[in-house]
Parts: C-alpha cells; sequence; structure tokens
C-alpha cells in the first residue's frame, strides 16, 4: 500500500500513551482512501463522501470509471516500487503503526494582515521613553547601495492560510474500527480540515559524540612526548 492517505483534523484530546504517560493528542480521521486513478509514478486517491450536484462532470468521470461514489477531495501521491494498484482498492488508516513518525501536509490557520513583529517575531525598537518605534518597521535598506530593497525582505503583510508540512509526528494511537488517528503535536489547520498524511521522508539525525576523557589523555600524552623529545 501506498504510504500516504488523505484525512481531515477533528480536534484535540489526551490518551494515555505506552508508557502510561497521558499525552495531548490531535484526532485524525484518516480514510479510507479509495483509488480512483493510476498512472505511471503516482496514483490518485480520494476522501469524504460528496453529492454528485457539487462536483463537476469532468471529476463525476473519474468516479464512475472508477466505480466509486463521489467524494469531496482528490490527491496524487506517488506509488511503492514492485506495489500492484487496482481502481476502488482502498487504503485505510492501518498502514501506520503507534510509533511511526510521520508528516502531516495541510493549510495553516490565516492571521490576517499583520506586523513584523508578530510574523517575523521581530524584537522591536528602545522601549524606552521618547522612542517612536517601538513595532515600527524601521529602516529596510540604504539609499545609495544597493539602492532598494532586497527581493524577499521580512515587511508586514499576510500572515498564514498556506501550505504546511510539519514533520516528525509521533502516532500514539491507531483505531483502524472507527479510522482515527492520534497523533502528538501540531497539525496545521482549523478543525475539520484537509491533511495529508505520509510517512516521514526525514532521515536520522546524525548525532556527533563530543570528545570523551580517554581521547583527550591520549591527546594529552602525545603532547607530553613531543615536548619532552623536544626538550633532548
Amino acid at each position: 500500500m501506498a504510504q500516504c492517505i488523505l484525512g481531515k483534523k477533528l480536534g484535540m484530546t489526551q490518551v494515555y500513551d505506552e508508557s502510561g504517560r497521558l499525552t495531548p493528542v490531535t484526532v485524525i480521521e484518516a480514510g479510507p482512501c479509495p483509488i480512483v486513478g493510476i498512472k505511471d509514478k503516482n496514483i490518485q486517491i480520494a476522501f469524504d463522501q460528496a453529492k454528485e450536484k457539487s462536483l463537476s462532470k469532468p471529476v463525476l468521470g473519474i468516479y464512475k470509471n472508477a466505480g466509486v461514489s463521489p467524494r469531496r477531495i482528490m490527491k496524487e501521491v506517488p506509488k511503492i516500487k514492485d506495489q500492484e494498484y487496482a481502481l476502488a482498492q482502498e487504503l485505510k488508516v492501518d498502514i501506520f503503526n503507534a510509533g511511526d513518525k510521520i508528516d502531516v501536509i495541510g493549510v495553516s490557520i490565516g492571521k490576517g494582515f499583520q506586523g513584523g513583529m508578530k510574523r517575523w517575531h521581530w524584537d522591536g525598537g528602545p522601549k524606552t521613553h521618547g522612542s517612536t518605534s517601538h513595532r515600527r518597521v524601521g529602516s529596510i535598506g540604504s539609499s545609495t547601495t544597493p539602492g532598494r530593497v532586497w527581493k524577499g525582505h521580512h515587511m508586514p503583510g499576510h500572515m498564514g492560510n498556506i501550505r504546511v508540512t510539519v514533520s516528525g509526528l509521533k502516532v500514539i494511537k491507531v483505531d483502524s474500527e472507527n479510522n482515527l488517528l492520534a497523533v502528538k503535536g501540531a497539525v496545521p489547520g482549523y478543525s475539520n480540515n484537509y491533511v495529508m498524511i505520509r510517512k516521514t521522508t526525514k532521515q536520522k539525525r546524525q548525532v556527533i559524540k563530543p570528545i570523551i576523557a580517554e581521547q583527550k589523555a591520549e591527546s594529552l600524552k602525545k603532547d607530553a612526548k613531543k615536548q619532552a623529545a623536544a626538550k633532548k
């Protein structure tokens, strides 16, 4: 099965994890997602029942060809090598297990027009009496060189309401009977927002161990030998 599924963010609650700790989690209704199209490198999956009158005729044709009832959303996800797929085959939440690391993709909550301090976490100007630039933008570039504002400069503007990928969230519990997924971490968007869940694509971090005391002692011995040889 493809290691990716569509779902809907339901809200937050608390569950006990494997160690018996009470953990805050976000509950996601994940699947079932029928396959409605098969391409060379991707497959099309759909989610959430919909009425025919709410969809266009070309989209309805895709569902009819696959023998699947209409759904609200449809996305393309990559295939897995050496995996066979069939139309109307369903991807369910059981592709994940408790303890898995996942990426959740969704649209973040819109904050409207915001200033630079909230949007980009600026420190702001002086807080003392007499200052007139507590939360203002201030200088945005020199008038001589480069004589313009650099492209991509952090400025006030629209905040949120963009596609966001949150990586490395931990699956705490999988409820296959009710198609529910309990996830520890921040899931983007409001409740009832659609999200895409996939097994994380991040590689494990390489931990660089510090120099231990033995290595330091060996280096000190070598230095002492060199100094003794130099004196002779």
